[in-house]
């Protein structure tokens, strides 16, 4: 075993990455597979992956639970920033993939391993995501990208297992579904094109009955964080994952993303993801109540470049943790409870308050009598607010 070069290489227990332990096992390498939990793997799959690990030939297999870490450096910046690329889609994917390279190269450096492997197409975006992590986090160590390099098809990994008495279940279904904490993605036959429709069954929540009855609950946050559901307090996880089970037995954050890929080519994803839909909608109304007017403005901005740069791959460059400096500091006065009511495919904000509110009756009211200024004030401002306007329709030869 001294003899051998060990390679790290981040496991989902999928035909992609079985195909890879064995490979690098066959070119000599020493194999430990690690799998990173950000959701969506009950106890019983990661046994199973576990259990296929071994059957695989790798040295070792470690699970790291990655929830918290997923929440707390990349999703909270996602909430923070009310994050929705193409105003749709919460990258739940991107968060993913970012919080499991960075897992694996820590397992690399503490495992001393000489190389790090995936096991992504040089097809999408993962790909780019996973390199460039690897790439700029442990450049000392060997990248391996088998199912890159050779380009093999799926059959072609499935008869190279076979021939070596393992046997992959064949994929079931006519839909790939990658569940993780912030959201479900989906991809079928028509998300290849841009004209058809995903069916309700192509979903993990399946179909929605029509007939059910409108919840109504409340969500807390604490300086810009998710801190407790109706009333009782939670840590983050815990709540993401009890908004996820409510809303999807209402068919709640369900969409498809049309847009631009790493590789500059378009591409279409369908997605469920009821707590990240559910919280961003209470957070940016929440944000409504006591933020300025420019805050809010440049928090969009602020939020679409951090976004941009977490699902394209640059999640290392230096301006993403100045972009978190910023967002921490908005998020000081961002604490209040917003009340939703849920019903089939849909949510409604009915409510939203918080000590920091920037809303008081006894001051102002729009439209109303108010007590900071008088009638004729109201009139000078109004005047000289249009000047500018006035004086340039006035040059352009208007009446």
């Amino acid at each position: 075993m001294s003899n051998k070069k060990n390679v790290v290489l981040a496991f989902s227990g999928g035909l992609d990455t079985a195909f890879c332990t064995v490979y690098l096992r066959e070119q000599g390498y020493a194999v430990t597979t690690v799998t990173v939990d950000t959701g969506g793997f009950p106890p019983e799959q990661l046994a199973r992956i576990k259990e296929l690990s071994a059957k695989l030939g790798a040295v070792a297999h470690h699970t790291v639970d990655a929830r918290d870490t997923l929440f707390q450096g990349y999703l909270r910046y996602l909430i923070a920033g009310n994050v929705l690329r193409g105003q749709v889609y919460p990258l739940s994917v991107s968060a993913e993939r970012a919080c499991q390279a960075v897992e694996a190269v820590r397992m690399a450096r503490e495992l001393g391993a000489q190389a790090i492997a995936h096991g992504s197409t040089g097809a999408g975006n993962d790909q780019v995501r996973f390199d460039v992590a690897f790439r700029s986090l442990a450049p000392e160590l060997e990248l391996i990208t088998p199912i890159r390099t050779l380009g093999l098809s799926r059959q072609q990994e499935l008869s190279f297992l076979a021939e070596r008495g393992i046997h992959m279940p064949p994929k079931l279904g006519s839909y790939s579904v990658n569940e993780g904490m912030w959201g479900t993605s989906v991809g079928g036959r028509e998300t290849l094109e841009s004209w058809s429709a995903l069916p309700e069954a192509a979903f993990p929540g399946g179909e929605i009955p029509t007939d059910l009855k409108p919840r109504t609950l409340t969500v807390s946050f604490t300086q810009g964080v998710p801190s407790a559901l109706d009333g009782e307090a939670m840590g983050p996880v815990k709540l993401v994952e009890a908004l996820n089970a409510l809303g999807r037995t209402y068919g709640i954050g369900r969409g498809v993303h049309l847009g631009d890929t790493i590789l500059g080519i378009k591409g279409r994803v369908g997605f469920e993801a009821p707590a990240a839909h559910m919280l961003i909608t209470s957070h940016r109304e929440l944000e409504k109540l006591v933020l300025s007017g420019k805050q809010l403005f440049w928090k969009e901005t602020v939020g679409n470049l951090y976004g941009s740069l977490l699902h394209e791959g640059h999640f290392f460059d230096p301006l993403v943790k100045d972009l978190e400096a910023f967002l921490t500091s908005s998020q000081e006065r961002v604490t209040g409870e917003v009340r939703l009511v849920l019903h089939p495919r849909t949510l409604v904000v009915e409510g939203v308050k918080s000590p920091h509110s920037l809303m008081d009756a006894k001051v102002a009211t729009y439209g109303e009598a108010n007590v900071l200024w008088t009638g004729s004030e109201a009139a000078g401002f109004a005047k000289l607010y249009g000047v500018a306007q006035m004086l340039s329709h006035k040059a352009k030869g208007g009446s």
